[in-house]
């Protein structure tokens, strides 16, 4: 088959896709509706980057203007809210068995007298660790205001007995603590996650249509039909039955960025380039590992179901939800086999910390080389379409 012939026959091909895409609504939902829902759900979701207003209990048995000032410095936190206070903790602690409240900040009696006494009272903060989110930032904030409190005390008594400021500072922090959160300086988690959440939803929809869209041949008996308008080609046939996804696909995946780095405003270190490039390339990856899927297992019912669990399974192993260098080595290694793990890397290096392009490169060769998995299974694949016959 000569070049011409070739990209008539793709053309062809192409232009029979895309009646089948516009004649079943199941492409329409998985190619543009699910995207377009997820993107605005996230976004809107974590709006504010952090949670805000979670709910504390305080217990306060001292009852002093000491601890009620405790309690409004509290208060004052962006992350915490105070909304139960109770002078037993019996009661507190049903609130959090009901759900209603996420910590509980317990201040014990004669807690203002023991303090400025120098006997040293103990402040007890307790977190719901099922909500594990909510807990780290109210265990953070009342950990805060512990230390403040207890600093607020050491700096009154030190100058009830004639020392200067500086020496009080010098004994209560005698190490001076300087922290950079680099990366996301803001630890804004609507930046940490719909980053790689987002394309993390395209993957998943690449996987299950474009397995949905090969197998449906083998499910309908047509693929003999697909076949020879490619001239019997399988690398014509494919080429030309996914062109019109990757077409659809890798507009999703522009409009995703120009909603996280355009309108949102998120990091783009290294400009607009290396993460639509990034994008492209997940997006034909992501297909090619979708083909050999279903070239491994040709069957509906499977091809489905393989591309569902790998997709889902992405969200856990690519290093964004838990560190892969806190992996178990042989996960480690098995997470490079995921596109959106090395599309993860290339956001990290480019759009977060702004690196050279040098530093990416075998990331998007990782992505490049997920092309060649159909040219793994292009016979077994070939023969399904042939000979599988579909049984209900």
């Amino acid at each position: 088959m000569t070049l011409k012939q070739s990209l008539h026959s793709i053309w062809n091909v192409a232009k029979r896709e895309i009646q089948r895409l516009t004649s079943k609504p199941i492409y329409f939902f998985c190619m543009l509706i699910a995207p377009a829902l997820c993107v605005v759900f996230f976004l809107s979701l974590m709006q504010d980057g952090l949670p805000t207003n979670l709910p504390i209990a305080v217990v306060d048995m001292d009852g002093s203007a000491t601890s009620r000032n405790l309690i409004r410095q509290l208060d004052a936190f962006e992350q915490t809210e105070v909304v139960y206070k109770t002078a037993t903790f019996d009661d507190a602690r049903r609130e959090m068995q009901k759900g209603n409240i996420y910590g509980i900040f317990y201040i014990p009696k004669n807690f203002a007298v023991e303090a400025t006494t120098g006997k040293q009272p103990t402040l007890s903060f307790y977190t719901n660790g099922t909500y594990l989110i909510a807990a780290s930032l109210l265990f953070r904030d009342m950990k805060t205001m512990s230390v403040l409190a207890g600093a607020s005390v050491g700096l009154q008594t030190g100058l009830a007995h004639g020392y200067t400021e500086n020496q009080i500072m010098a004994q209560l922090q005698p190490i001076v603590i300087d922290t950079h959160a680099i990366g996301n300086p803001w630890l804004n988690y609507s930046v940490y996650l719909n980053n790689t959440l987002l394309p993390g939803v395209l993957q998943l929809m690449i996987f299950l249509v474009t397995v949905l869209s090969i197998g449906s041949e083998i499910k309908y008996s047509t693929a003999r039909e697909w076949l020879q308008m490619g001239g019997n080609s399988l690398t014509v046939s494919l080429i030309g039955k996914i062109f019109p996804h990757t077409v659809i696909f890798t507009i999703v995946a522009f409009l995703y960025a120009v909603a996280l780095y355009g309108f949102n405003s998120f990091p783009l270190n290294s400009g607009w380039l290396p993460m639509l490039s990034a994008l492209f390339l997940l997006v034909i990856a992501s297909q090619a590992v979708g083909i050999f899927m279903i070239g491994v297992l040709p069957t509906f019912r499977l091809g489905l179901s393989s591309a569902c669990l790998f997709g889902m399974i992405a969200f856990s192993i690519v290093g964004f939800s838990f560190p892969v260098l806190g992996m178990d080595p042989t996960l480690q290694a098995l997470s490079n086999l995921f596109p959106l793990r090395h599309y993860f890397l290339i956001y990290v290096d480019q759009a977060l910390n702004g690196r050279p392009f040098f530093y990416s490169w075998a990331e998007y060769a990782w992505l490049m080389g997920f092309l060649v998995l159909p040219f793994l299974i292009g016979k077994n694949l070939k023969n399904a379409l042939l000979y599988f016959k579909y049984i209900p």
